[in-house]
């Protein structure tokens, strides 16, 4: 599960790196400042996503060699970590730290209901799938 979970949340911070800062030019990591401060803060964040998505898969090619990977935990998981990587991005560093926004347009509220309505159906996905990945196992006991 911790396997997933470190590989969604670096996966996510990838995924809003590469697609809101770099593609779309939405925003930036830190929009608080200069854009070479922008492009910095850009750099730490894809590094961080980077070495969160690796870690997660270190841990999960050491679950095969041991052979105790459960992959349908490891997707709830990767699941939930997108989840709170989202949900934890739309609120704490949008709205209460106000680092920076999805995108700077008149009615934020449509981007922010949409980033933080999908966050939240991820966790409970997730949750639910290690709910019942976790049911599974207290049954074959």
């Amino acid at each position: 599960m911790w396997s997933g979970f470190l590989f969604g949340v670096g996966f996510a911070a990838f995924f809003d790196e590469a697609v809101f800062h770099q593609l779309l030019h939405w925003h930036h990591f830190y929009d608080k400042s200069t854009t070479s401060a922008g492009l910095v803060s850009d750099g730490f964040f894809h590094a961080f996503s980077w070495f969160a998505t690796v870690g997660g898969l270190f841990l999960f090619a050491d679950l095969q060699r041991r052979n105790a990977l459960w992959l349908k935990r490891w997707l709830g998981g990767t699941l939930l970590g997108i989840g709170v990587f989202q949900l934890y991005d739309g609120t704490v560093q949008h709205k209460v730290m106000q680092i920076h926004q999805i995108r700077y347009v008149e009615n934020i509220l449509v981007y922010d209901l949409i980033w933080n309505m999908s966050a939240v159906v991820l966790l409970l996905i997730g949750a639910i799938v290690l709910y019942r990945t976790g049911k599974e196992a207290s049954y074959e006991q």
